[in-house]
């Protein structure tokens, strides 16, 4: 039961180098869980890093959340792909052209493996509507403005979005049942919330709709990662 629950957990590999990154794998080997490889691991490592965790069983999740030019992020995305990532993101603020194009370079995609998945982010976990409004100049509220990306994103023919669990409720009625929420900012019941700002716990999460939870420090600042990981479902 609690390996199935896992397969729905993300865990943020945020460490500096492809030793510990190895270590904390082989600890959570055979749980179930994914793992995801972000800005910094990726900046030390390399893409490289991609397949050696590949090779340890787990599922990965690429979050370098690209946003540039719609010509730049397709090819970036075409690369990235041969490098076998399950997941890859985008920053949905890149626009629809950008968006679309990235979509075209994965549904491309040839082979019998199964075929990556491309999500978008909406609006960080660490911005709270003050900042989105005052520092940033938008005009809309917080969660209308994740609902507007999701929408743009669903329109581009991208797979699911990146979004806090305070809005995947929303975005299940706006999107549908089949576009994936990947919800950051998890935190168990008896957790710090650290710098998340919009955050909820695993069954709340999993309740109000979200398809997969990114955890990061409880696991990975854990002396027993794979003893916190089985007990995130604990109220």
């Amino acid at each position: 039961m609690i390996k199935e629950l896992n397969k729905k957990i993300i865990v943020a590999v945020d460490v500096d180098g492809k030793e510990k990154a190895l270590e904390l794998a082989r600890k959570l080997q055979g749980s179930g869980c994914w793992l995801k490889v972000g800005l910094e691991l990726y900046s030390i490592e390399g893409p490289a890093i991609l397949q050696e965790l590949k090779e340890l069983g787990f599922p990965i999740f690429l979050d370098l959340k690209l946003h540039d030019i719609p010509n730049t992020v397709e090819r970036a995305i075409r690369g990235l792909m041969a490098w076998g990532a399950d997941i890859i993101n985008v920053h949905c603020s890149g626009g629809y052209e950008m968006m679309a194009r990235a979509a075209e370079a994965v549904h491309a995609q040839s082979g019998n493996r199964q075929r990556t998945k491309l999500i978008g982010v909406t609006v960080l976990t660490s911005l709270s509507e003050k900042v989105l409004q005052e520092d940033l100049g938008v005009g809309r509220g917080l969660e209308s403005q994740v609902i507007g990306l999701a929408q743009l994103a669903q329109r581009a023919g991208l797979d699911g979005v990146v979004v806090s669990a305070k809005e995947a409720a929303a975005l299940r009625q706006a999107c549908g049942e089949d576009f994936l929420l990947v919800t950051p900012g998890i935190r168990p019941a008896w957790g710090e919330k650290n710098d998340q700002v919009r955050v909820m716990t695993p069954r709340e999460a999993i309740k109000v709709g979200s398809s997969y939870l990114v955890v990061g420090r409880p696991i990975t600042r854990a002396a027993d990662p794979l003893r916190v990981l089985n007990h995130l479902w604990d109220e």
